[in-house]
């Protein structure tokens, strides 16, 4: 898995993380066609090399999201990145507010 490099997308894109059931979690991303091809290209990239994972990029209404889902045998590994996810997420919170 591409740890740096999601982490580096949770960091600098990431909006909001929801998980959405058992072995599915949905990202909102902001809405920017950068983004949209970085993630399209790091999902390619990793459907590569473990195939378990299924991504999907939406753009609709403004909106940016990636849907993430993985089978029963695999849903530690996605818990695990929606983990990084709001780690992530809640710092860069957290250092937003600590600038205001």
């Amino acid at each position: 898995m591409r740890v740096a490099e999601f982490d580096a997308l949770f960091a600098e894109s990431v909006t909001a993380v929801q998980p959405d059931g058992p072995g599915r979690v949905r990202l909102a991303l902001r809405p920017d066609p950068e983004i949209a091809g970085r993630a399209a290209e790091l999902a390619a990239r990793e459907t590569g090399c473990c195939s378990f994972f299924t991504f999907a990029l939406t753009a609709t209404g403004g909106e940016l999201s990636m849907r993430i889902s993985v089978d029963e045998q695999h849903t530690e590994v996605l818990e695990a990145l929606t983990a990084r996810a709001i780690t992530t997420l809640v710092t860069e919170l957290a250092i937003d507010s600590d600038h205001r």
